[in-house]
């Protein structure tokens, strides 16, 4: 990468992505309305050897891109690894407020995408967090009204919902827009394609209302859209070289990767091990994460949402970490970002010593590994 620049732009859309941080911490912050799992018996391994730490805290979304962590602490996987140290678990639903307390200390590790990981680096000039390895890649559509949208071309004029400003889906919408050649204002939305942040939870009544006519949307609520009559018009796999792009990684505070590496390695082998019994337990994976999500959200997954939304996820160990820095690209052609030096936010060296230790071939961060 060449003459990197390692902070962020005083943008408008910079200052715009402060009211949405508030409005985040607000709705489901680290403090008020962050979920503590109760099930202990899945969260403490009887017996085991002790760890550095006597808890570690961990946040992820209630959502199936993050169904490493939803299956990982439901079936006591990760748990298993951690020997007497305590799994303490929390919830988020957007990716700043789950950077916030990592930065807060409120959480050590934590399963979010690759845009707020990027954000978190380089505002803080490298110096809060690490990726230490992968979970999911996938599980994003463009899904559209059939009557209004018939093909992508028919796009252009129409209003479509992204989740948040300068998130991981906004990005790639606001990246493909151009790609088209058309022209959009990213801090406003508005052009030749109207961008509507809207908020996944609500998405999918906005889309009945007609105040939207699809969304660039992960999953489970494109689904959720498919079952109200939205049509699937492009899945955002298609976009990448293997189809594969990391939506979902796996970061850890340099604090505690410094302070507690022994804990940092036990949780990203209980990781691996997840996704290994996912991978080889599709069916019972699922119903777990279903599981996982009805005691979340209280409600469970229609069959129609689940089923089509997890074939579309796919569970990797691997961070995925040259589509992360073309995602970087991706924000700074949208204006989102200055050119940032990103060399350091990986280090893969405990995922890759429990991959090596298992048999795997070990994963690649592109360059941008600590040295």
């Amino acid at each position: 990468m060449s003459a990197p620049r390692t902070t962020l732009r005083r943008s408008i859309a910079a200052a715009a992505a402060l009211p949405l941080l508030a409005v985040a911490l607000t709705a489901c912050g680290y403090g008020s309305d962050a979920k503590d799992d109760d099930a202990k018996k899945a969260n403490v391994s009887a017996g085991g050897k002790k760890l550095s730490a006597d808890t570690v805290k961990i946040g992820y979304f209630p959502n199936l891109t993050h169904a490493t962590a939803l299956v990982g602490i439901q079936e006591g996987i990760i748990a298993k690894e951690l020997g007497s140290t305590e799994v303490k678990p929390s919830t988020f639903n957007a990716g700043p407020s789950e950077i916030e307390a990592l930065n807060a200390g409120s959480i050590d590790i934590g399963f979010i995408g690759p845009s707020p990981s990027i954000n978190g680096y380089t505002k803080s000039k490298g110096k809060s967090l690490r990726i230490i390895g992968g979970s999911a890649s996938g599980g994003v559509k463009l899904v559209v009204n059939p009557k209004k949208i018939k093909t992508l071309d028919d796009l252009k004029g129409k209003k479509i919902a992204t989740p948040q400003l300068g998130n991981t889906q906004d990005v790639a919408f606001l990246n493909w827009v151009s790609e088209k050649g058309w022209k959009v204002d990213a801090q406003s939305g508005k052009g030749d394609v109207s961008v509507v942040r809207t908020d996944n939870k609500v998405t999918p009544d906005a889309y009945k209302s007609g105040s939207i006519d699809g969304a660039w949307a992960p999953e489970p609520t494109a689904s959720k859209l498919v079952e109200q009559g939205a049509k699937v018009l492009l899945d955002e796999s298609t976009l990448w070289p293997d189809n594969k792009f990391v939506i979902t990684n796996i970061i850890v505070s340099q604090k505690f990767l410094t302070e507690h590496p022994d804990v940092v390695e036990a949780v990203l082998r209980g990781s691996v091990n997840t996704n290994k019994w996912i991978n080889a337990n599709s069916d019972e994976a699922k119903a777990s994460a279903n599981a996982a999500l009805k005691k979340l959200s209280g409600k469970e997954l229609p069959a129609d949402v689940i089923d089509p939304a997890w074939k579309s996820i796919q569970f990797t160990d691997d961070p995925l970490a040259a589509t992360l820095d073309a995602e970087a690209d991706h924000a700074v052609k949208a204006g989102l970002l200055e050119k940032p030096d990103l060399t350091g936010i990986y280090d893969l060296k405990p995922l890759n010593k429990i991959l090596k230790a298992a048999g795997k071939p070990e994963v690649a961060d592109a360059g941008l590994g600590v040295k």
